[in-house]
């Protein structure tokens, strides 16, 4: 009996001895612990992912239909200083998508952020928002100003309309034949071809006229990823449509027509950071005016970068964030 006892202290006494260790690997300062899961958000189940240690900074995706995953790895430095918190919105990623695609708006997208910072108790928070993640970050900044420390607006549009004149110098600085080509894609029409599980989204010759040429330059310049693929792109299809519109990148008709926010900027008060690359796809002549309407922001074009600002220079993009945020 007192060697069974003894067998029984000596296993609890190892239990314990373990869960110490694991303890203290867990509160390293190089330990980094992804924490996962999903916030009921005004009745959409939105999935977040967060790591890190200091004051939250919530990253908002693009697309509008993309997922968080683009970020990373690259932005996984910041976690050194900050509480990342990445979310993928309504409809996109790992997110729950809905049977009504006219609940895609940027307003309830608002609302989900909203939702996120309150359910995780985050209190004031950094938001940076990228390419349309940064007009959600505009638009949630509008409404809910008192909640943020600081907003970073990176390769992104504050006007539909002004974007939409973007692209159409874009078109006109194509090769005749490349436009000619996207042209006549655009007339018959972007959906509807193929196999029926090819007919919500767009053909794969699109894909490639216009992502892997037609907009190529301006998303990469110094540093193109050589895995990027554009018929492999990953998309909320029936949210991207309903945002974007049905016909074609170079002109946004979907509900984000909405987007008109040049007159209400000047209405935001809190530190504001905004980036961009010189052969960005959203023009650096946007962020130009983003920063002449907010008072006191602080505006950084990277040299010889595309929209993929933290790809093509990494560590200007690193350096730009943390001065702003330090």
């Amino acid at each position: 009996m007192n060697r069974l006892i003894f067998t029984l202290l000596l296993l609890l006494f190892s239990l314990v001895l373990l869960s110490c260790q694991e303890s203290q690997n867990t509160s390293s300062p190089n330990v980094f612990q992804i924490q996962q899961g999903f916030v009921n958000a005004n009745g959409v189940m939105i999935y977040y992912e967060e790591f890190g240690k200091g004051k939250p900074l919530m990253i908002i995706h693009g697309g509008p239909g993309a997922s968080h995953d683009y970020f990373l790895p690259y932005l996984l430095p910041l976690a050194r200083h900050y509480r990342l918190i990445f979310i993928d919105e309504r409809g996109s990623g790992k997110s729950e998508k809905l049977d009504d695609a006219k609940k895609y708006t940027v307003e309830n997208m608002v609302e989900d952020v909203e939702a996120v910072r309150t359910a995780l108790d985050l209190g004031k928070i950094t938001l940076l928002g990228h390419s349309y993640g940064g007009v959600l970050a505009q638009a949630y900044a509008l409404k809910y100003q008192k909640n943020l420390s600081h907003l970073i607006l990176c390769s992104t549009f504050p006007s539909t309309s002004q974007m939409n004149d973007v692209f159409v110098k874009i078109k006109e600085n194509m090769t005749p034949e490349l436009r000619d080509r996207i042209n006549k894609m655009e007339k018959e029409g972007l959906y509807g071809h193929g196999l029926p599980y090819e007919r919500n989204r767009y053909t794969n010759q699109y894909k490639i006229a216009a992502w892997g040429e037609g907009y190529f330059p301006y998303i990469y310049q110094r540093n193109p990823d050589p895995d990027y693929e554009p018929t492999s792109e990953a998309f909320s299809w029936a949210l991207y449509r309903e945002m974007w519109g049905s016909n074609g990148e170079y002109v946004i008709d979907g509900n984000l027509k909405s987007v008109e926010y040049l007159d209400k900027l000047p209405d935001i008060k809190v530190p504001t950071l905004i980036n961009c690359g010189d052969h960005d796809e959203c023009a650096p002549s946007l962020s130009e005016e983003m920063h002449d309407k907010i008072a006191g922001s602080k505006l950084v074009i990277f040299p010889q970068s595309g929209h993929m600002t933290f790809v093509d220079q990494p560590d200007l993009f690193m350096k730009s964030i943390l001065d702003f945020l330090q």
